[in-house]
């Protein structure tokens, strides 16, 4: 670009008004791409700078910065990943990745009007819970079932409506803490219920339970160790013993089951994780979990179990705060008929594909991305494949382990500049047009496959941005 500036002793004299600026051809174009007044916020700030550091303007240097800008500014900031981490379902990359049918009807929601809370049938005001209740009743033997916007909701909610000002029963063996230092004797203060803890951290036995139930009991609650495991010289008690007891004193028997199953995991050759219907058949009045876990669906807080519990939980004005937007139930409802078709679940479903994936399948991709990777990293680092141990993630199945493969980076400085070396490697792949997140062990860069599905995606930024 050309144009006639002067350079006198005090340059902050010579810089062009934001007006001239804005009349340049190449910026009024970016006006009518990104708008007037962000475009003439940068420049402000960009005349701001030279002004203090008190610098020429050259136009060329000027005109890239505000492109810069603007683009940093206007580009998504949640966006796509490949998650090689090795940890499936990982919070901090969105957990569950959600099936082609969800997304779909997410879509097609989001588009314009629906029927979210307008009963079509009867001509007037619906339930929006009616969209995946009929599925969730259906999937779990539950009579009815409601839905917030997150299993700590959900939780909070339960307690809250049936256990106000009231004690709730719980071993002190299942006090957990979560991610985000979400705890349970927190969520109990929060509902306005009063924990009571019963039992040792490793030995609680029935007798605990029934000795604390008092007037002011409001109900039994069991919280499943989703994200812990105690071992050795332990006992707890059999959630149909749980049940009965409560029952007997008139009181809810509500479980936590946090990660929420709604098939038998072994049957794809996983452990074993307890299910709502394992939970409803042992008597259980209330069963929550969340959505974007195992069940492989967005965020959603579940709760299932008897009518009348349900609809004091929907009369609660909490209720309304903590409720699903039309996107995450239209996505809920998706992904909940997948299961009336368990066969095909491994085909639809990316996160039980995942989840299931063969070792010698991730091995077979490894040992066709090494040699990209190696031709990647150059001299910088030894690229080899390497057996590694994954797991599932979020609290789910959290002693088990998924035998996985990955390729590891190992920096070939020397101790002195192994470190940076490794942080470079790391920043490089983090900056590709669709960020690649492994993790750091042992002095090495992992980057685990078994989540990889778009496989020449990956390639072809590799390639077209080596790092050597």
């Amino acid at each position: 670009m050309n144009t006639d500036l002067a350079a006198p002793s005090d340059v902050r004299r010579t810089l062009p008004s934001v007006d001239q600026i804005l009349n340049w051809p190449i910026i009024h174009e970016l006006t009518e791409l990104h708008g007037r007044t962000l475009t003439k916020q940068i420049i402000s700030n960009e005349l701001s700078r030279l002004r203090i550091n008190g610098e020429p303007c050259d136009p060329d240097q000027l005109v890239e910065h505000v492109q810069l800008q603007l683009h940093a500014l206007l580009a998504p900031s949640l966006r796509k990943v490949f998650n090689l981490t090795g940890t499936v379902l990982h919070t901090n990359l969105g957990r569950a990745p959600l099936p082609e049918e969800a997304i779909s009807a997410m879509c097609d929601v989001a588009r314009g009007a629906s029927n979210l809370e307008f009963d079509l049938l009867k001509g007037k005001r619906g339930d929006r819970d009616s969209h995946v209740e009929g599925w969730l009743c259906r999937l779990t033997g539950a009579e009815a079932a409601t839905v917030v916007n997150n299993n700590a909701a959900a939780v909070l909610l339960t307690l809250n409506t049936l256990a106000k000002g009231k004690d709730v029963l719980v071993s002190r063996g299942e006090l957990v803490e979560i991610g985000g230092a979400f705890r349970v004797p927190d969520i109990m203060r929060r509902a306005q219920a009063k924990l009571l803890e019963v039992g040792t951290t490793n030995r609680t036995h029935l007798r605990d339970y029934v000795e604390a139930i008092s007037p002011r009991t409001g109900l039994l609650m069991t919280i499943h160790a989703s994200n812990y495991a105690i071992q050795g010289f332990t006992a707890s008690v059999p959630e149909t013993q749980l049940a009965q007891a409560a029952h007997e004193q008139g009181l809810p028997y509500v479980i936590d089951l946090g990660s929420g199953s709604l098939i038998d995991m072994r049957h794809w050759g996983l452990p074993y994780e307890p299910t709502p219907m394992d939970s409803i058949a042992s008597g259980a009045d209330l069963i929550t979990f969340s959505g974007d876990k195992l069940l492989g669906g967005p965020q959603a807080g579940i709760i299932v179990g008897k009518q009348a519990l349900i609809d004091k939980l929907k009369k609660n004005p909490l209720k309304r705060a903590l409720r699903c937007d039309k996107v995450t139930l239209a996505a809920l409802e998706a992904v909940l008929k997948l299961y009336a078709h368990p066969e095909k679940l491994t085909e639809r479903l990316p996160s039980l594909r995942w989840l299931s994936r063969p070792q010698q399948y991730i091995l077979q991709q490894v040992n066709r991305i090494l040699p990209i990777f190696q031709a990647w990293a150059g001299d910088v680092a030894k690229v080899s494949a390497i057996d590694v141990m994954g797991q599932i993630g979020s609290g789910s199945l959290p002693v088990e382990r998924l035998p996985s493969c990955a390729i590891a980076l190992q920096p070939t400085a020397g101790k002195r500049g192994a470190n940076k070396q490794l942080q470079r490697l790391q920043s490089a792949l983090m900056k590709l047009p669709v960020p690649v997140i492994g993790r750091l062990h042992d002095g090495r860069l992992l980057l685990d496959l078994r989540c990889l599905d778009e496989e020449q995606l990956l390639i072809d930024q590799l390639q077209a941005r080596p790092f050597a």
